[in-house]
C-alpha cells in the first residue's frame, strides 16, 4: 500500500475538507484497486468517527474526543501500554484489546475503564495508523508440517508464518513481513537474508541495524544546493576559531567551531554552527529526505551520517579553509551568567583542531613552566584562548547546576572498541542531565558551549514570538523518585522522606552526588527521568509583532532559574547530527535573512534582529503573510512524531551497540572471577556491573542454593531468612562469568563466596547477639 492511516489523516485539515479524487493525486493511485483500497481506508475511518464524508467524494476531520492518538509500548510480559502524544496518563492496553497492534505501532485508542487513584485507565485500539515494524530478525522454528518464524524482540508478540525457509530453517534472519495478522489470520512472511552471528564487527553493526530496522535507508535524492547568502555576513576570519573535536569514526559529523576571549571579567564566546540551513530549500527532495532520517547514526568506529556527501563536505569546517557559519555571541560573566548575546550570519576560518591529546597535555602541564609540550606546540598560539575556554566552560557548567540542571556521573564504559561511542557527545546527548565537565575531552567542554547556545535561542524566539522547536522534558513519576530516594536512605544518605512529599530530582541529585555509591544511585535517578520530547511552543504566532520586551525575557530567565526543572532548549548548532537542529537553523536563517527590520523601507533606523531584547522594538509584523505560511509548515505535528519516535529508536539503538560490544569483550572471559559493585536488586535476582567495561551480569536467585532469599523492595536488597546475608544495591561483590548470550546482551553470573562472606554470616546468624540493619528515614502510615 502506498500510504498509511496516519498518511491519510495527515492529509485531512482540522477546518475545511479534502475531496477524495485529490488524495488520489496525492498518493500516487493510478489503478483501481489502489483507488479502492483508499475508499476502504476512508469508509472504515468514517465508521469509527475519525473523519465524516458530508457530501459524496469530501472528507473531513471531526473532533473525537474519545479517540487518542499514541504510540504502543509493550514488555515482554505481555503489559502493553498506550503512550499518548498529548502528555496525558498512559493507556493499559490488554492483550484482547490489542487488536493486532505491535509494540511501537502508532495507533487510536478509546478508553474503556477510567483510571483511579492507583490504577491507569483502560482502552483498546480501535485502529492502527502506522507499523513500526516492517522486518524484523527471527529464528525459525518447525512446527508439525510448517516453519515459522520467532521475532528475537520478545515484545513482539506474534508468529510470522513463512511460505518457505529454504536451507536457512534453524538459523537467524530477517524476515520481511508481506501481511500483518486480521481476523482469525496469521501474520506472513519471507526470510529476506540469513545473519551469521560470527560475522565480525561488520555483522554485529549490520545486524543491530536490522533489528532496529534502519539498515534500509533511501538513497538521498539528486540535489542542487544554494549559496549561502554573501551580504549580510559578517567578516570573522581574522578571529582564531578552534574546532573541538575527539570523534575520529569514518563519516564522524561536522561539528561546531568556537572562540572565546576575556571580557569584563568574564568571557565573550563565539559559537559557530555550520549553515545547513542556507543551502536547503525547505521542503525540496533533499530537505525532506533529511528530515525523514532524522538523526546521524554512530555505531562505533563507523557512521551512517545524516546529511550527503555534498552537503556535508560543503558545510564541514576545515583548518585554514574560509567558510560560512551562522554565529551567536555571548556575554558571560564570571559566575557563568549570560548577560548579553547577538545572532548573526558569519564567515570564518579555524585555525586549529583541539584533539584529547592536547587536552591531557595542558592538563599536565605547571602553570608556570616556560617549556610546551610536544603535544601543544601546533597550537602554542592558541594556549591561552584554551585556558580561558576552560574558565568559560567551568563557569556555564557551575551556572547550570545552580539553575536546576542534573549533573549524574555516568561515564562511559573504558572499551576501545566503542570507538565513538566512548567520547561525550557534543550537545550532551539532549538528556535532562548533564555530566561532569571532562577537560580532557573537546567535545565534553563543547558540550557546554552548545548548551548555553541552544538555550538562548530558546529565548530569543520566545522575544520574537517565533515558533521554535523546544525539547521539554516531562515530569518523573513520584513513584519512581520515591524508589530512588528509599535507595538512597538504605544507604545511609542523609536523606528523608516525609509521607505527603517526593524529593525532586536535583534535591536526589545534591544528596548522591557525595556518595560513594554514586554510580549505581545515578544510574537509578537517570532511569526515572523521562526522555524530552520535540514540541512547538503552541503560546505564539510566528513573527506576528508587538514581541515581548526584555523584561519579560529576563523574568522567564529568572522563573526557570528558581525552579527545579532546566531551562528550555532549542538546539540549533548541530543540523549535521539532528533534523531537529536543521529546522531550528531554518527558522533563525529566515529571521536573520527575511525577518523585517523596520516597518518600511522608507524608515532609516533598523533593528538588529539578533541582539537581544529586539523583540521590545518591534511593533510590526516580523514577517509576511506568505513567509509565516511557510515557517508554519516547517515543523508539522506530523513531523514531531516521526522525529520523537526516530529519537528513541536511535538511543535505543546505540544502547544495543553498547551492550553487543560489552558482550564480546566478555565472550573470553567466561569462567573467570571478577569484582563487580551490585547496580540493582529485584526479585529474581541482582544485577553486578564489572568495571571498567561496565559489562553488567544478572545473578539468578536460583543460584543463591546457599539459602532462602527474600527481595525488600524499601531497601533495595536480598536477605536471607537463615543465614541473614544480604546483596544490597552498591555493595561489592566477586562473581564468575557463567554464560554469554551475545544476540540478547545478556550474561549470566553466579557469587563466589569468601572467607569474609562466612564471617559474615556466622556473625549475623540468629543467636550470634548480632542483626545487620541499617535504618530507614521514610515516615509511612
Amino acid at each position: 500500500m502506498k500510504f498509511t492511516v496516519a498518511d491519510l489523516l495527515d492529509q485531512v485539515p482540522v477546518s475545511g475538507s479534502v475531496e477524495s479524487e485529490t488524495l488520489e493525486k496525492i498518493f500516487r493511485l493510478s489503478n483501481r484497486s489502489e483507488k479502492d483500497t483508499l475508499q476502504l481506508a476512508i469508509q472504515g475511518l468514517e465508521k469509527l468517527g475519525v473523519i465524516t464524508c458530508p457530501k459524496e467524494g469530501s472528507i473531513q476531520r471531526t473532533d473525537n474526543p474519545d479517540m487518542i492518538e499514541a504510540r504502543l509500548r509493550c514488555s515482554s510480559k505481555g503489559f502493553c501500554f498506550a503512550i499518548r502524544d498529548d502528555g496525558g496518563e498512559d493507556i493499559y492496553i490488554r492483550d484482547h484489546q490489542l487488536n493486532h497492534a505491535w509494540n511501537g505501532d502508532r495507533v487510536l485508542v478509546k478508553v474503556t475503564r477510567e483510571g483511579g487513584r492507583r490504577r491507569s485507565p483502560e482502552g483498546g485500539v480501535q485502529c492502527i495508523l502506522e507499523r513500526q515494524t516492517t522486518s524484523l530478525l527471527a529464528h525459525l522454528d518447525q512446527q508439525e508440517n510448517r516453519v515459522v518464524a520467532l521475532p528475537l524482540d520478545d515484545r513482539l508478540l506474534a508468529t510470522i508464518e513463512l511460505a518457505e525457509a529454504g536451507e536457512h530453517s534453524g538459523s537467524l534472519v530477517e524476515v520481511k513481513v508481506d501481511r500483518y495478522p486480521v481476523a482469525q489470520f496469521a501474520a506472513r512472511g519471507h526470510v529476506a537474508r540469513p545473519l551469521p552471528l560470527d560475522a565480525g564487527a561488520a555483522g554485529d553493526r549490520e545486524l543491530l541495524l536490522t533489528k532496529a530496522n534502519l539498515h534500509e535507508r533511501p538513497e538521498a535524492p539528486r540535489s542542487s544546493l544554494k549559496t549561502p547568502n554573501a551580504k549580510k555576513r559578517q567578516q570573522l576570519c581574522d578571529q582564531p576559531s578552534l574546532l573541538l573535536r575527539s570523534w575520529s569514526g569514518a563519516g564522524a559529523p561536522a561539528l561546531p567551531a568556537v572562540h572565546v576571549e576575556p571580557h569584563e571579567g568574564g568571557s565573550r564566546l563565539w559559537v559557530h554552527a555550520p549553515t545547513v540551513a542556507e543551502r536547503l530549500a525547505p521542503g525540496q527532495a533533499l530537505d525532506a529526505w533529511i528530515k525523514e532520517r532524522g538523526e546521524a547514526l554512530c555505531l562505533g568506529e563507523v557512521w551512517q551520517p545524516l546529511l550527503n556527501g555534498p552537503l556535508d563536505e560543503a558545510c564541514r569546517f576545515t583548518v585554514g579553509e574560509e567558510q560560512d557559519a551562522i554565529t551567536l555571541r555571548l556575554d558571560i560573566n564570571a559566575e557563568g551568567d549570560v548577560r548579553d548575546w547577538l545572532f548573526c550570519l558569519s564567515r570564518i576560518r579555524p585555525v586549529a583542531e583541539i584533539t584529547p591529546a592536547q587536552l591531557e597535555a595542558l592538563g599536565a602541564r605547571k602553570p608556570k613552566a616556560r617549556s610546551v609540550p610536544a603535544a601543544l606546540k601546533p597550537i602554542k598560539d592558541q594556549i591561552g584562548q584554551l585556558e580561558t575556554l576552560l574558565f568559560c566552560a567551568r563557569s556555564l557548567q557551575a551556572e547550570a547546576i545552580r539553575n536546576g540542571v542534573l549533573e549524574l556521573d555516568l561515564a562511559a564504559p573504558e572499551l576501545e572498541s566503542l570507538g565513538d561511542l566512548g567520547r561525550s557527545w557534543p550537545d550532551a546527548d539532549r538528556q535532562q542531565w548533564i555530566s561532569p565537565l571532562n577537560e580532557q575531552d573537546p567535545q565534553s567542554i563543547l558540550a557546554v558551549l552548545v548548551m548555553a547556545a541552544d538555550r538562548t535561542w530558546s529565548q530569543h524566539s520566545q522575544d520574537l514570538q517565533v515558533k521554535a522547536l523546544e525539547l521539554l522534558a516531562p515530569e518523573a513519576e513520584a513513584s519512581a523518585l520515591t524508589d530512588v530516594a528509599k535507595a538512597a536512605v538504605a544507604l545511609e544518605l542523609p536523606l528523608e522522606l516525609e509521607e505527603d512529599g517526593t524529593p525532586s530530582p536535583v534535591e536526589l541529585a545534591q544528596a548522591i552526588a557525595s556518595c560513594p555509591q554514586r554510580r549505581v544511585l545515578d544510574r537509578q535517578l537517570c532511569q526515572a527521568l523521562p526522555a524530552p520530547l520535540l514540541e512547538i511552543d503552541a503560546t505564539t504566532e510566528p513573527g506576528e509583532g508587538g514581541a515581548n520586551d526584555d523584561s519579560e525575557v529576563t523574568a522567564s530567565a529568572e522563573t526557570d532559574r528558581s525552579s527545579s526543572t532546566p531551562r528550555r532548549t532549542a538546539p540549533w548548532c548541530c543540523p549535521t547530527l539532528h533534523a531537529a537542529d536543521l529546522i531550528n537553523q531554518q527558522l533563525l536563517s529566515a529571521v536573520l535573512l527575511e525577518g523585517k527590520d523596520r516597518p518600511s523601507v522608507r524608515q532609516k533606523d533598523k533593528v538588529v534582529l539578533g541582539e537581544r531584547g529586539c523583540g521590545s522594538r518591534i511593533e510590526w509584523p516580523l514577517f509576511s503573510q506568505s513567509q509565516s505560511q511557510k515557517i508554519s509548515e516547517l515543523a508539522p505535528q506530523r513531523l514531531l512524531q516521526k522525529l520523537n519516535a526516530r529519537r528513541r529508536q536511535v538511543a535505543e539503538l546505540r544502547r544495543d551497540v553498547v551492550a553487543m560490544m560489552q558482550a564480546r569483550h566478555c565472550e573470553p572471559m567466561v569462567g573467570q572471577e571478577q569484582p563487580g559493585v551490585i547496580s540493582g536488586v529485584q526479585s529474581y535476582g541482582f544485577f553486578v556491573e564489572l568495571p571498567p567495561s561496565m559489562i553488567e551480569g544478572l545473578v539468578h536467585v536460583s543460584s543463591l542454593n546457599d539459602d532462602w532469599y527474600e527481595y525488600r523492595s524499601r531497601q533495595n536488597r536480598l536477605v536471607g531468612r537463615r543465614n541473614r546475608r544480604r546483596y544490597q544495591l552498591g555493595d561489592a561483590v566477586t562473581v564468575k562469568i557463567m554464560k554469554v548470550d551475545v544476540l540478547r546482551n545478556q550474561i549470566d553470573l553466579e557469587v563466589v563466596a569468601s572467607a569474609d562472606d562466612a564471617a559474615e554470616v556466622v556473625s549475623t546468624a540468629p543467636g550470634s547477639g548480632q542483626e545487620a540493619s541499617i535504618p530507614v528515614l521514610v515516615n509511612e502510615h
